[in-house]
Parts: C-alpha cells; structure tokens; sequence
C-alpha cells in the first residue's frame, strides 16, 4: 500500500481508538507531507511530493524528535523526552526497516564502486547514491565518516 493511504487508514484509526497522542502525531506528519506538496506546486509539480521525498520527510522528523529527546534528557525534563519518543514510535511505522551494520557497509561498498569513487573529492556523489537508495533506512550522518574512512583506504 502507498505511504500516503497508509496514513490515512492510520489517521482514520487512531480517531476511532480514541488515540490523542497518536493521532496528533499522524496529524504532524500529514502536515510536513502537505506542506513540502505546496511547496512542489509552487516549483510546477503539480502531482506534489513522491514516495522519496516522503520517506525524506519521516526521516527528518524522527531525526528531530532523537535530537529533542535528548535535549529535554539532558535538561531533566523526561516527560517532554517520553513524548519525543512516543512519536518516534509513530514515525518509525511508516519508515523502512532499518539497515543492520552489515548491511550498512556493503551498501557503502556498492555505492563507492558504483559511482566509480576514487577519493575523498568524490564523497558527495557516494553520499547522494546512498540517499537515493537508502532513504529513512541509515543514518546518514553515521554513515558519513565511514564514506570518509573508506575513500581515504583506496
């Protein structure tokens, strides 16, 4: 099913749950997606966003709501930590599984050959042959510094 309509049925289920917290969290990701769509008909892509930037999207917020998360652990706040998470939760559901450290380095080593990378200078089309392919499924700022190891070896 389409990431999109699998929001939906989450949004018209958790209404009838009666979940607050869920729902105010599918609301939030309905939203980003709604605003990144007008913001592509402003550009003339009148079909909006794409399953990519969809998954771009959920990437981007989990990756805020971890940074917030360990704000508030920081600042003693937990229930503010325990909320971040809980959406994290919601958010996850509708990423890809994501990839173990095996996993993660040989798809490292596949993009490198892919993209024919022989240095440091060719560092940012391996990352955009990552993104392109790996999208909501790996760190990318983890896996910068093993792009980084890597073309600094050959």
């Amino acid at each position: 099913m389409e990431l999109r309509a699998r929001l939906t049925v989450a949004v018209k289920q958790a209404m009838k749950d009666k979940a607050t917290m869920r729902l105010s969290t599918l609301r939030l990701i309905n939203a980003a997606i709604k605003d990144r769509d007008i913001a592509a008909r402003a550009e003339g892509n009148d079909d909006g966003v794409g399953e990519a930037e969809v998954l771009a999207i959920l990437d981007k917020l989990a990756k805020q709501r971890r940074e917030s998360a360990k704000t508030y652990e920081e600042g003693g706040r937990l229930d503010l930590a325990e909320r971040e998470l809980a959406e994290i939760e919601v958010i996850a559901e509708f990423l890809p599984k994501a990839l173990s450290e095996d996993e993660i380095n040989e798809a490292v080593a596949a993009a490198v050959d892919e993209v024919g990378a022989d240095s440091i200078r060719d560092m940012g089309r391996v990352m955009g042959a990552l993104k392109a392919k790996y999208t909501g499924q790996m760190d990318f700022g983890a896996v910068g510094p093993k792009v980084k190891e890597r073309l600094s070896a050959s």
